[in-house]
């Protein structure tokens, strides 16, 4: 039977939430220092209105709301996943007084996109936003890639067994080193210094290629935000392809790669251990995917793109970008649909719902898990040929070696499912307003993988229900599903579970 949550359990709840709408209020100041610097009156009073608003209400629910016991794991949990949805509606109203987007929802959907490192946008006369608002929407990536609440462990929330409850909630499991703390400020200071070397060199090559030295280094910083955290929002509305470069194209490759290899992986690699990219079995099955479903997209894309070169830079390019939960497009959306043959399209649909790495900025399925099913299988075949009273025991290296148990496929099993189930339904309520399955399909899984490649469906001018689906699965795919689950079960307890003191 369930336990019915108390007052006190919502107490806690909303007392942590204030904490982190403070966090994310603090946040704001970069845009608007950029907004200042560039002599954006206009968005600088946005960027002021909004932080103040974000740092009011967060205090507001400190005091209202004041808790001094830690966090439980439904607590924990639920405080993450209702933090994400706090966080696009916050992100939203700068973004709304900007004066580029049609509705609140649509600023809500750029809001989430940002925050979930999807991708999708819809932006208008992306061409002519103001400095600030680029810097804001890419932020938002930036923030979103290492963690909404690695943010708060890292400067606001002391190091207790709830806060490692609330990172878990993120679906980041791995304990990087002993403290979830430092662990925190290990992805920070990794991702800061990717930023300041991916900032140099493409600046450097934007600058080469004739952009203004201020705005190729400000687009530099952009997209490799972009890049790294695995998002795809680009300051322009062509996207990579604006910049017509290959070596932008070669040098933002080699940035959503990083971005999708594992915190921990690059945590021994930064010490030394360089071997663990060879023996990780999630590296191994991540670059065997992206190997096989790029030979066989390149296949399919003979006939549309003849030439070796434009075969890698439309084809292998997406395919790397699609896999990585990047969403960097090097073409136009509507070239999917009307140029991209049906295999292509599906190999395409099959990259991005397999993912990246976990515990990285990546969504999507993940290389780690689908490894634990291979060896899940092969531990199954050895089991059937081996004689009756032999104990078969499966291993894999991921950082370590560990023995396969049944609780880790399970979970793989769960997660896996749960995937299938959201790219479904998101394809089925696309159909459901009139838009071919192939299409709606693409949409659905780069939404709930949070990739952010387009087939052309997402548009300010799509159906307000497909926006909405599409919020729920960016949501629902960037936590994982767990950190939902329990939230949803904690409401369905208050209202059907029996009276007691929740544990």
């Amino acid at each position: 039977m369930l336990l019915r949550p108390t007052n006190e359990d919502f107490k806690i709840i909303v007392h942590y939430i204030g904490r982190l709408i403070v966090g994310l209020g603090i946040i704001l100041v970069v845009p608007l220092i950029t907004a200042l610097v560039f002599n954006e009156w206009d968005r600088a009073l946005d960027f002021s209105i909004s932080m103040l608003l974000a740092i009011f209400f967060g205090l507001l629910l400190q005091k209202i709301f004041p808790a001094t016991r830690d966090l439980n794991w439904s607590q924990g949990l639920a405080v993450t996943s209702i933090s994400w949805l706090v966080a696009m509606l916050l992100g939203a109203v700068p973004l709304m007084l900007s004066g580029h987007y049609a509705s609140y929802l649509d600023a809500c959907f750029d809001a989430m996109s940002g925050f979930a490192t999807t991708g999708l946008t819809l932006i208008q006369n992306l061409d002519h936003v103001a400095h600030s608002v680029n810097m804001w929407r890419h932020l938002m990536m930036f923030l979103g890639g290492q963690g909404i609440v690695v943010i708060a462990l890292t400067f606001l929330v002391k190091g207790t067994a709830g806060a490692y409850r609330m990172y878990v909630g993120e679906a980041r499991e791995e304990r990087i080193l002993p403290n979830v703390i430092q662990t925190a400020r290990f992805i920070w200071l990794i991702s800061l210094v990717y930023l300041v070397i991916g900032t140099v060199i493409l600046g450097l090559i934007g600058f080469f290629e004739g952009l203004p030295l201020v705005r190729s280094f400000l687009h530099g910083s952009w997209v490799f935000m972009a890049a790294f955290d695995t998002g795809g929002f680009a300051p322009q509305s062509q996207n990579i392809l604006y910049y017509h470069s290959l070596p932008y194209e070669l040098a933002t490759m080699v940035f959503m790669i990083l971005g999708t290899l594992n915190f921990g992986l690059q945590y021994v690699v930064w010490h030394g251990n360089f071997r663990e990219l060879f023996k990780n079995i999630e590296t191994r099955t991540l670059f065997s995917s992206i190997t096989i479903i790029s030979l066989m997209t390149t296949l399919c894309l003979l006939s549309t793109y003849p030439y070796l070169m434009a075969n890698f830079r439309k084809g292998f390019y997406h395919i790397v970008s699609a896999h990585s939960g990047t969403g960097f497009m090097t073409i136009y959306a509507p070239q999917f649909a009307n140029e991209w043959n049906l295999p292509a399209l599906l190999m395409t649909i099959i990259a991005m719902g397999l993912g990246g790495s976990a515990c990285s900025t990546a969504g999507g399925i993940k290389a780690l898990r689908i490894g634990i099913f291979f060896k899940a299988l092969l531990q199954d075949i050895k089991i059937i040929m081996s004689p009756g009273s032999a104990i078969v025991v499966q291993k894999f290296h991921h950082i370590k070696d560990i023995i396969l148990e049944d609780r880790l496929v399970r979970s793989a099993l769960i997660i896996f499912i749960s995937y299938l189930a959201t790219y479904l339904a998101g394809a089925l309520v696309g159909v459901a307003y009139g838009y071919p399955l192939a299409e709606a399909s693409f949409e659905s899984v780069s939404a709930a993988a949070n990739v952010g490649l387009s087939a052309g469906l997402t548009s300010p001018t799509m159906p307000a229900g497909l926006k909405i689906t599409y919020i729920i699965e960016m949501w629902v795919g960037r936590l994982e599903f767990m950190s939902i689950f329990i939230l949803f079960g904690l409401v369905f307890a208050r209202l059907t579970g029996a009276r007691g003191k929740s544990h």
